[in-house]
């Protein structure tokens, strides 16, 4: 048996061959400075697809991103095959910073949050005056997830041939949302089309709505190049329509330099991921009275100190009413 002193040589060290093969790990990992920038346009199994300057391009997510998803409207740096030919595939690895984010749950007690979309500048919220009939918390619901998320809201009312929008409008006034009242016939014809592409122009707008209010007929009156699958089919017994647009998808404005995102038809919008004491950055009017308000003050509590910057004049009652409002639905269902 051999020994070795105090003084061996290493050249008498015998050293035991990685069975493996593998190269030692390190944590060091590419920059990738030569990658490509795109913008990411819908999202299918594991597949995204991408616009790369002029071209189309599929894409998967690098490993080295981890469980850290891309979204639409993502900015993304790609390399691999940009070509965007035929069953080419190229690797996103990286996501950069987003400067706004749309999410939701499925309901208020689901703590999974999902992401519909990132880096939209305007959450168009469409809802029908009539079949199927209006449903102001849902409406409630999305106006406190754009303003948390930093999107500018946009409520668009559709067939307005069958009900006036006056109760609808009424309820939102004091919010100073900007709105759109259409029929079934402007719809049909275009003129609708036109007068909402006027707020769309140099924007990324996500479209939001129940299903059967008219969401992706507009849409493809928007955007004729690219028509997605339609219904003009609600239940009677439910009131509710059916789903036709089953993934979130960016498409280019006709016309114009701006993007429109179809999301798929809502039945709720959950609310748990909702942090209530940002809701209030949409309402700089009242902003400057929370000063005085207790620590963790829900703006709804008999210490608020709202409630005495109202009283001094400094701001309309209506607008503290239409804030608790907002505040108050996370703990409604939508169609209470």
């Amino acid at each position: 048996m051999r020994r070795y002193g105090k003084h061996t040589d290493e050249d008498d060290i015998r050293s035991r061959p990685n069975r493996k093969g593998n190269r030692p790990r390190t944590n060091i990992r590419p920059k990738h400075e030569d990658a490509a920038e795109g913008m990411v346009l819908t999202v299918d199994r594991g597949r995204l697809t991408c616009l790369v300057d002029d071209r189309t391009i599929v894409a998967m997510k690098a490993r080295e991103l981890g469980r850290k998803a891309a979204v639409v409207g993502d900015r993304v740096a790609l390399v691999g095959d940009l070509s965007g030919a035929k069953d080419t595939l190229a690797r996103i690895v990286r996501i950069e910073e987003r400067s706004s984010l749309l999410r939701r749950t499925a309901d208020d007690d689901d703590p999974y949050e999902r992401v519909v979309v990132a880096n939209a500048d305007q959450l168009a919220i469409v809802t029908a005056l009539a079949d199927p009939e209006p449903r102001p918390r849902l409406i409630d619901r999305c106006l406190v997830a754009a303003y948390d998320g930093g999107l500018e809201p946009l409520l668009v009312m559709t067939k307005s041939d069958l009900a006036p929008p006056d109760k609808l409008l009424e309820l939102y006034g004091d919010l100073n949302i900007p709105y759109i009242v259409t029929s079934r016939e402007e719809l049909e014809n275009g003129d609708a089309a036109d007068r909402v592409r006027a707020h769309l122009d140099d924007k990324i707008t996500a479209f939001v709505g129940h299903s059967g209010v008219g969401k992706t007929t507009l849409v493809n009156a928007l955007v004729p190049q690219e028509r997605r699958r339609t219904t003009g089919r609600v239940n009677a017994v439910t009131g509710r329509g059916r789903h036709t647009t089953t993934s979130a998808l960016a498409l280019p404005l006709a016309g114009g330099d701006g993007w429109v995102v179809d999301t798929p038809g809502v039945r709720s919008f959950g609310l748990a991921h909702i942090d209530p004491s940002r809701v209030i950055h949409a309402f700089p009017d009242l902003e400057p009275g929370t000063e005085g308000c207790p620590r963790a003050c829900s703006h709804d509590e008999p210490d608020c100190a709202l409630d005495t910057w109202v009283e001094e004049g400094h701001a309309d009652p209506a607008r503290l009413f239409s804030l608790r409002r907002l505040l108050a639905t996370r703990e409604r269902k939508e169609g209470d």
